[in-house]
């Protein structure tokens, strides 16, 4: 089995990223006599393991097949044992992992970013608050030269159209960690609609994955919509800068995502992270970690060892793929905790 070098990740990378639009799923090839796991889950997340499969080496010898169906589903089929993987931007609660037998890593840092299409506005220049947002997708903004957007944006042509905003239709991490932010930024969203993987949205239309998302904003004027950055980028779409905690406009970027890691509030018993709002003059406001979930017994036959085996290698060999995509890689002192639970060598 080869070893694949940068060119070849960047090739696979865009070939495997349409394969998971189109499909919603990918196996990519190593050795014939490879071991073979199944995973199901978050879409923010199928970017990376797809890269980290494409240049394992041929030491790691695992083939993966991957179903990008959304968080709640992916914990739901490693419940039910149907996959060897689960993968879920929303940590599962501790009692349920439990009762279920699992255990739960982190692998990554990513962003959630905010995507609009607003005629006569250009990429990059949009500008909303926290506040301002949670009041669209409450549906008590409506108009996109609302005076509460224009005030943001002195010197921007706002149209006179209406806002249209786009929300996951299937149960999403994605979603979850985009409503726990509106719930830290807005008491009248706490209050209201909360969090979580599915809410119920008072306005606006539904889609499934983060390339629905993709595929509704970029052919619908006046929508905005929430999605993983990597799929933004790979759709090019136009990004909104968001105000964030300590007052600034800032632009999602991997230097925004990165600062706002270096804040998260690492819960090092359970190895979850609070990451929305924090603070950080040039931290993006909405970034999350994103979690495999696997059983605990699963050590001994083939495929709980080759989870294993792939993730370890995924967390330390594939750390140059994670910044190459964009992602944030977990702290050092996170990471080591976590290869000690894959049972790390």
């Amino acid at each position: 089995m080869a070893c694949y070098s940068p060119a070849h990740v960047s090739r696979w990378v865009k070939a495997g990223f349409a394969a998971v639009l189109l499909c919603g799923g990918f196996t990519l090839p190593h050795a014939v006599r490879a071991d073979e796991i199944t995973g199901a889950g978050s879409s923010f997340a199928a970017p990376l393991y797809q890269a980290w499969s494409a240049a394992a080496p041929s030491g790691v010898d695992v083939r993966v097949n991957y179903q990008t169906i959304g968080s709640g589903a992916g914990q739901n089929q490693i419940l039910a044992g149907t996959v060897d993987f689960g993968a879920s931007d929303a940590p599962m609660a501790h009692a349920r992992l439990v009762a279920g037998g699992l255990v739960q890593v982190p692998t990554a840092i990513g962003g959630v970013v905010v995507t609009a299409n607003v005629p006569g506005v250009a990429d990059g220049a949009l500008r909303l608050s926290g506040p301002v947002l949670a009041a669209i997708y409450a549906g008590t903004i409506t108009q996109w030269n609302d005076a509460r957007i224009a005030a943001l944006n002195p010197g921007v042509n706002l149209p006179d159209q209406v806002i249209a905003p786009l929300h996951r239709a299937d149960g999403s991490g994605t979603t979850y960690v985009f409503t726990d932010y509106l719930a830290h930024v807005s008491p009248e969203w706490k209050n209201g609609v909360g969090k979580g993987t599915s809410v119920a949205w008072p306005v606006g239309a539904g889609a499934r994955g983060n390339d629905g998302i993709a595929a509704y904003v970029r052919n619908t004027a006046g929508s905005i919509g929430y999605l993983e950055y990597a799929y933004a980028v790979r759709n090019h779409l136009a990004l909104v800068q968001m105000q964030n905690h300590d007052g600034f406009f800032v632009s999602p970027t991997a230097a925004s995502f990165a600062q706002a890691a270096q804040s998260a509030r690492w819960d090092e018993a359970d190895l979850t992270a609070a990451l929305s709002d924090v603070e950080g003059a040039q931290s993006w406001p909405i970034i999350t970690t994103t979690y495999v979930l696997f059983p605990a017994t699963a050590t001994a036959d083939n495929q709980g060892q080759a989870v294993r085996r792939f993730f370890r290698w995924g967390l330390v060999g594939g750390e140059a793929v994670t910044r190459q995509l964009d992602y944030v890689p977990l702290p050092e002192q996170i990471r080591a905790r976590v290869l000690l639970r894959l049972g790390g060598e």
